[in-house]
C-alpha cells in the first residue's frame, strides 16, 4: 500500500541539508547483515572458530547469546537468519505473554526449525512457566531457538532450558573495533551519516568509544547526536565531544549483575591491600545510585571477616560509617565512606575469626557434642543445689598470673582458633603461646 505525504512525514525526519533518513536509530539502520560485516567478538567469529562455518551452513541449534548490551545480540541472531535463509520470528520477553509466546511458537512450528529462528529478546524477563513453555517444541526439534540476555543466563535461565541449548558469551566491544565502526558510519552515504559529510578531528571518535563503554549501540546514538547539532560538512572535534560527554552516565544497573560485580570488585580490592581500586569501585557504586547503607552493611561484614583481630579498630570505624550514612546521608557521607573504604583496603588483614568459626561449626557438626564441664557450669539458683560430691570446683581466673589457672574449659581440648601473624594479631599470637607453657606448667 502507497504511503500518503503526511505518512511519509510522519516516519521520516528532516537533516540540516536536506537529508532525509528514517526515524528509526542509528544503530538499527547500521546493523550489520551478513557475517562479514560483523565487528568484534573474534573469540566467536575468528577464521579458526567453528560458528561462522555453522552460521554459513544454517547448521546452528538452539543457542543464548548473554553478554552487556549493545555488544551485537541482536545483530548476531539476525545474522544468523540471514545466511541461513531463514525467517526470524522476534519476541520481546519484557512485553510478552503466555498467549502471544504459543502463537509465535505455533508460527515457528508452520514455518519448520530448517527455515526459522525463534529469537527471544531478554530471555531472563520470562518466568519459569515461560520458559517452560519452550521446552517442547525445543526437545522435538520442531523449533530452532536463540534467546538473548544481558544477565547470568546460569542464574536467571532454568537448567532444562539451558541443557537443551549451546550458550555463546559476548564481550564488550573493544574501543579500536567501536572506533572502526563510527568511521565507517561517517562515511556511508547509505546507512549511515555519509551524507552529512562530517568528519571527526583528533581523538573525537576515540573519546566517543571510550564513553561508550563497550556498547557499540550507545556509541551509536552518541555519534547520532553530535552530528544533528553540526552543520553539514563540519568536523567534530575534542570539544563537541568534551562536552557533550560530561553529562554521561554510569552504566549501573541496581539489583541487578552490574550491581553484585561491582560489589564484588570492592571487596576483593580491599582484600587485596589496593586502596586505588576500592575507592574507584566505591565511587562508581555511587555515582550510579547504590544505596550508601547496602554499601555499609558490606563494610560492617569486611570488618570483621577479612580484617578481624589484625585491627578490631575496623570494625568499630565500619560501624561508625554505618551510622554516618544513617544520620548524615548523601552526598556528605560520601566523605565518610572513603575514609573508611581506605582505611579497611590499608588495613593488615586476618581471616582468623572467619576460619575460627567454620572450624567450630565443623567440630559440631562432625564430632560428638561437648557436654558443659562440671567445673565451669552455671552454679547460680537452682543450679546450686545440683552440685555433686567430690566434683571440681570453679578456678576463679583473677586469682592466677595472667588469669590462668590451669582449669580446662572443654572437656576435649581442640584448636579452632590459629592467629595469623598480621598486625596486631601477631601480638596475640605471642600472648597465646606464652599463656599455652604457663598453662601447660600447672598440669
Amino acid at each position: 500500500m502507497q504511503k500518503t505525504k503526511d505518512e511519509e512525514a510522519l516516519f521520516s525526519l528532516e537533516m540540516p541539508g536536506s537529508k532525509t533518513l528514517s526515524r528509526r536509530p542509528l544503530a538499527e539502520h547500521m546493523r550489520p547483515q551478513s557475517l562479514n560485516q560483523v565487528l568484534g567478538q573474534q573469540h566467536l567469529l575468528g577464521d579458526a572458530c567453528l560458528l561462522p562455518k555453522l552460521i554459513r551452513e544454517n547448521r546452528v541449534g538452539n543457542i543464548i547469546l548473554a553478554g552487556p548490551p549493545g555488544t551485537g545480540k541482536t545483530t548476531l541472531a539476525t545474522v544468523i537468519a540471514e545466511e541461513g535463509k531463514c525467517k526470524l520470528l522476534k519476541v520481546n520477553a519484557v512485553t510478552s505473554n503466555v498467549a502471544e509466546l504459543r502463537e509465535t511458537l505455533k508460527l515457528a512450528r508452520y514455518h519448520g526449525a530448517d527455515n526459522c529462528y525463534l529469537f527471544v529478546d531478554e530471555i531472563h524477563r520470562f518466568n519459569k512457566a515461560q520458559q517452560d513453555l519452550l521446552l517442547p517444541d525445543i526437545e522435538s526439534g520442531d523449533v530452532r531457538l536463540i534467546g538473548a540476555t544481558t544477565h547470568n543466563p546460569r542464574y536467571y535461565i532454568i537448567d532444562p532450558l539451558l541443557s537443551r541449548s549451546h550458550l555463546f558469551t559476548l564481550k564488550s566491544l573493544s574501543q579500536e573495533v567501536i572506533v572502526e565502526a563510527l568511521s565507517d558510519c561517517l562515511a556511508d552515504t547509505e546507512r549511515g551519516l555519509g551524507k552529512r559529510q562530517c568528519t571527526a578531528q583528533g581523538q573525537a571518535l576515540s573519546n566517543l568509544a571510550l564513553f561508550a563503554e563497550g556498547d557499540m549501540r550507545r556509541a551509536y546514538n552518541l555519534l547520532e547526536t553530535l552530528v544533528e547539532g553540526l552543520a553539514d560538512g563540519a568536523a567534530l572535534g575534542d570539544a563537541e565531544v568534551s562536552a557533550f560527554a560530561q553529562e554521561r552516565g554510569i552504566r549501573y544497573d541496581r539489583d541487578e549483575d552490574e550491581h553484585y560485580d561491582t560489589a564484588s570488585a570492592l571487596i576483593k580490592s580491599m582484600r587485596g591491600n589496593d586502596p586505588d581500586a576500592s575507592v574507584y569501585w566505591l565511587a562508581k557504586m555511587l555515582a550510579g545510585g547504590e544505596d550508601p547503607r547496602f554499601i555499609t552493611r558490606r563494610l560492617v561484614i569486611f570488618a570483621s571477616e577479612d580484617v578481624g583481630l589484625a585491627d578490631s579498630r575496623a570494625l568499630l570505624m565500619a560501624d561508625a560509617v554505618f551510622r554516618a550514612c544513617e544520620t548524615i546521608g548523601l552526598p556528605e557521607c560520601e566523605l565518610n565512606l572513603a575514609h573508611v573504604v581506605l582505611f579497611l583496603a590499608t588495613c593488615p588483614k586476618s581471616n582468623s575469626a572467619t576460619l575460627a568459626i567454620a572450624e567450630a561449626k565443623r567440630a559440631l557438626r562432625e564430632q560428638p557434642v561437648q557436654s558443659v564441664p562440671s567445673s565451669v557450669r552455671d552454679r547460680h539458683g537452682r543450679n546450686r543445689k545440683d552440685r555433686e560430691e567430690g566434683e571440681e570446683g570453679y578456678l576463679y581466673s583473677h586469682e592466677f598470673p595472667e588469669n590462668i589457672s590451669g582449669q580446662q574449659y572443654l572437656e576435649k581440648p581442640l584448636t579452632l582458633y590459629r592467629p595469623k601473624p598480621s598486625g596486631a594479631e601477631s601480638t596475640i599470637a605471642e600472648r597465646l603461646e606464652k599463656w599455652k607453657s604457663l598453662r601447660d606448667s600447672l598440669k
